[in-house]
């Protein structure tokens, strides 16, 4: 059990705290309130600790866990990257306009901040696992409806069912990890991220060779990523009535005397607290770079001279170097207390890139393709520290939705701004430097975000 290393509260008063270091080495201080008993634990806190109290877990319960984690990250990105490989193909069976596509490019963060605002209350009202498990069914019920939907009205519908389930999965899969594996954030978040990058680069490269190998329909070719994620529900379906792990309303720290009736409203809000305004910036910057990179860089690449099907295989390289370092960097991150050393060695990776891009776009390609690669890494080091800035369960819920939806928020004006830009100037000198530029503030929020504190610190919040 994760929290057998805990030393003992038992004859200490019901306000006492224990300062635990897991072994990845957060080192914070947590706290849990007795109501009356002696132990200055709350029965769920006892279960939790495993001391004899309460049935340990099934056997079989993190192996599922686990296969939910990989299974649901895999399913995160198909959704958006098989039809960036088929948009034109769509483009022109649904008599599509240009600037309907254009805003096919817009619509995923924009549906990530607003579906992913309803995340924590769905949670605390059915538990994450249920919440991620209606997510993975809505993910597979959009990619199954939106090829054969007949028009773009039903097109751009359907497509938003499954963003929905995405945005709902993206908010809640860092407090399944931080309730099933409270001291092995690093290592699962990591496995997580590896998982999605892999799905990420897999449907942007399986895809279009897919589609000719099933007879040449672009509906046969986005439909088929049903499949996958209808696989990702079934583990989620024995976890639909687990809510045991680390209930977000019990499991919360001491009060000082007391207890609070009414644990989501205990204390400031989230908006308060710098911490979770640093995180959200570099959470939206973070996604601006990424998008604007799956958006733009096989066309900077193609322009520089770069032959189409090269400029395709440059992406998929930038891509699929989010495969080993989304499990190298989370590891790191949960070792140090400050994670700003990674954030500035991902931001210089960057600018190294965006600068090789501009000086020497064509000679340079494949080393300025694997910096990028490694600068868009960003996004598994903001997950670990959406888990390493708040101690409870209910902090990560608030923590994570508020982080992901504003910073998907902030990221959608970013690859559209590109696009003028290159409309207007003729040329790549612009958008290129906007984006280099944009490093700039994500590395300032990322060192503020990397100190180590935690929202409950800043804020006062008691849940």
């Amino acid at each position: 059990m994760p929290y057998e290393n805990r030393p003992d509260t038992r004859t200490q008063s019901p306000a006492a705290t224990a300062r635990a270091r897991g072994p990845e080495g957060d080192g914070r201080t947590a706290s849990v309130q007795a109501p009356g008993g002696g132990d200055g634990r709350t029965a769920p806190a006892r279960a939790l600790e495993g001391d004899g109290q309460a049935a340990p877990r099934p056997a079989w319960l993190i192996p599922l866990v686990m296969a939910g984690i990989v299974l649901a990250a895999l399913n995160l990105r198909p959704a958006i990257t098989s039809l960036g490989a088929l948009l034109e193909e769509v483009r022109t069976g649904l008599g599509m306009s240009g600037s309907v596509a254009g805003l096919l490019t817009s619509v995923p963060p924009l549906c990530f901040a607003v579906f992913g605002l309803a995340a924590p209350r769905l949670a605390r009202r059915f538990g994450p696992g249920a919440v991620l498990c209606a997510g993975m069914a809505a993910i597979t019920a959009g990619l199954a409806i939106r090829p054969f939907a007949g028009g773009t009205a039903g097109f751009l519908a359907a497509s938003a069912l499954a963003l929905m389930g995405i945005a709902l999965s993206n908010v809640l899969m860092p407090v399944i990890v931080k309730r099933y594996f409270p001291d092995r954030v690093g290592t699962m978040t990591g496995l997580y991220s590896m998982a999605l990058a892999i799905g990420t680069s897999a449907a942007a490269a399986v895809t279009v060779p897919l589609t000719g190998a099933l007879g040449g329909s672009w509906q046969t070719g986005l439909g088929v990523w049903a499949l996958l994620a209808a696989v990702a529900v079934l583990p989620w379906l024995g976890l639909v009535r687990d809510r045991g792990a680390v209930p977000p309303a019990e499991a919360r720290p001491a009060t000082g005397s007391g207890t609070n009736p009414n644990p989501n409203r205990s204390g400031p809000g989230i908006t308060r607290s710098p911490t979770a305004w640093a995180l959200a910036c570099f959470f939206g910057l973070q996604a601006t770079g990424a998008y604007i990179t799956m958006g733009w860089m096989p066309q900077i690449f193609r322009d520089a001279g770069v032959p189409a099907q090269e400029a395709g295989v440059l992406l998929a390289v930038t891509m699929v170097m989010g495969v080993p370092l989304a499990f190298v960097i989370p590891r790191l991150a949960t070792r140090l207390k400050h994670q700003g050393p990674i954030v500035v060695a991902l931001g210089v990776c960057g600018l190294t890139g965006y600068t090789g891009l501009l000086l020497a776009p064509a000679a340079g390609a494949w080393a300025w393709a694997l910096l990028l690669g490694v600068s868009n890494c960003a996004f598994p080091l903001a997950l670990t520290m959406i888990g390493l800035r708040s101690r409870t369960g209910t902090g990560v819920v608030r923590l994570s939705a508020f982080a992901q939806s504003t910073g998907y928020l902030i990221s959608i004006p970013g690859p559209l701004l590109v696009g003028v830009l290159y409309q207007h100037s003729g040329g790549w000198d612009l958008p290129i430097a906007l984006m280099a530029g944009l490093l700039v503030p994500q590395i300032a929020a990322g060192l503020l975000a990397g100190r180590d504190r935690t929202i409950e610190d800043e804020t006062g919040m008691r849940d």
